[in-house]
């Protein structure tokens, strides 16, 4: 038979108070102020836990896996990536997590949450990518989630990395780890991961307005071309054009995109080309080109180009003026003023006696639209400007050229300016003007009467790219 002891109380001899009481179904150990300590080499259980993890030796995690509670893992990504899934939050949870071969930085370990509960304030996966990097985290409340309390690396904001996730546009991968949104039209950038420091918080981008078109009639000038705007992520690994910006965006939440039209075919006589339309990304607001100016006689406002993103170039005069080889002057080109510049200056038409004028080219984002030719004596004839050239980046993947000038328009005795590089439409002596490019945002080229038009601006379009793990 077993023996045994039955109290219910036990208390000192020097002075009677309670070691250990029992009262109803409460057993009190020690009196207020005094510790417990239990023996080395002594456990307990049943007391609730620490702050502390159960490490789990003898099961050394090598695929996807859920979490417990109170538990700690050993996880070995040598043969490839894996997934811990965390289980329901409830406050006070703790798991651990801590790379078994120092192989974090080859094959990263992702840490997701349970349905939409968040981790460190955002519902999204993390990722331990550096090579013995171990991670306590400990479930708060609903609105910060999971929060990281100890971290076995000296990482950015001591927190493991994070990386920006969106939806909206087109979307494509690049070189690997980047992800590139291009919208063609009006849409929404929708971000549900903003990131963070360790792993990416801002956005390159590329905002570019819609071209202008040429204006028509008496050797008209070519469009200008649509403001161009980028900015480059440290976070991103590109070629960015010259006229990049550098930091990016920092991106929250649900973000309109605006693409703006291109000016429309002009087809009345004696009429300047129509602006192109603004497009926006969030802060960032690229103007529309600016209208050719038409001919006219010397003095009349109407020949000179309209100021926009790059303005259009000023069209010839129909007359000899006092300064015989003058016409319009081209519009100004970063209008409004933003730096770095979204676009240059149109150039300026001209007049020679004897032989038909020309007009100039629109200017392009990489170089003013080019003056029609002025001699200093009458020759066989009049060459119209050349638009100014576009630039080129490769923020979606491979090099493209943007952002084209108009070329100005001459008569049937001169020669009509060229397109600027990046899909600047060709001037016309006869024919329709040639259109700036679709999503290019380039400028029209100038037509003359009894052309059917002069040529439509370039729709404009909206890139944004950033590094997505």
């Amino acid at each position: 038979m077993t023996s045994k002891i039955k109290v219910d109380n036990i208390n000192k001899v020097s002075d009677d108070s309670n070691i250990i009481k029992k009262c109803g179904s409460t057993i009190t150990l020690g009196a207020s102020g005094d510790s417990i300590a239990l023996a080395s080499g002594a456990s307990q259980t049943g007391f609730g836990r620490t702050g502390t993890v159960d490490w789990q030796t003898g099961s050394i995690k090598t695929s996807t896996f859920t979490a417990v509670n109170g538990e700690g893992y050993f996880v070995n990504t040598t043969g490839g990536a894996v997934t811990a899934n965390l289980p329901a939050g409830s406050a006070g949870a703790i798991v651990s997590f801590s790379d078994y071969t120092r192989t974090f930085g080859t094959n990263s370990l992702t840490v997701t949450p349970n349905g939409s509960e968040k981790i460190g304030g955002t519902a999204a996966s993390i990722f331990l990518n550096v090579n013995g990097q171990a991670l306590t985290l400990v479930y708060v409340d609903a609105t910060e989630g999971w929060i990281n309390i100890q971290n076995a690396e000296d990482t950015e904001e001591g927190i493991v990395p994070a990386f920006i996730a969106a939806t909206g546009g087109t979307i494509t991968t690049v070189c690997t780890n980047f992800k590139v949104h291009t919208f063609t039209g009006p849409g929404t950038f929708c971000v549900s991961n903003s990131g963070n420091a360790a792993g990416s918080n801002t956005v390159s981008y590329m905002v570019i307005a819609g071209g202008a078109s040429a204006a028509l009639d008496d050797r008209g000038g070519g469009g200008g071309a649509g403001g161009f705007r980028e900015s480059k992520s440290p976070f991103c690994t590109f070629t960015a054009s010259p006229n990049a910006a550098t930091g990016g965006l920092a991106v929250t939440g649900a973000i309109p995109i605006t693409v703006g039209a291109g000016g429309t075919s002009q087809t009345s006589s004696n009429s300047k080309g129509n602006d192109g339309s603004s497009s926006i990304f969030s802060t960032i607001t690229s103007t529309g080109g600016g209208g050719g100016g038409h001919g006219g006689s010397y003095g009349d406002s109407s020949l000179n180009g309209k100021p926009g993103g790059s303005g259009g170039g000023g069209g010839g005069s129909c007359n000899a003026n006092p300064s015989p080889f003058n016409g319009g002057t081209g519009g100004s080109g970063n209008t409004p003023t933003v730096s770095p510049p979204q676009g240059k200056d149109g150039g300026k038409g001209n007049h020679e006696p004897g032989v038909w004028a020309a007009g100039g080219g629109g200017g392009g984002a990489g170089a003013v639209g080019q003056n029609a030719s002025e001699r200093p004596t009458p020759g066989p004839s009049a060459v119209a400007g050349n638009g100014g050239a576009g630039v080129t980046t490769s923020i979606t993947g491979s090099p493209v050229t943007r952002t084209g000038g108009g070329g100005g328009a001459g008569s049937a005795a001169s020669a009509s300016g060229s397109g600027g590089s990046g899909g600047g439409g060709d001037g016309s002596p006869s024919n329709a003007g040639g259109a700036g490019t679709t999503n290019t945002g380039s400028g029209g080229g100038g037509a003359n009467n009894p052309a059917p038009g002069s040529g439509a601006g370039g729709s404009g379009i909206v890139v944004i790219r950033y590094r997505f793990q």
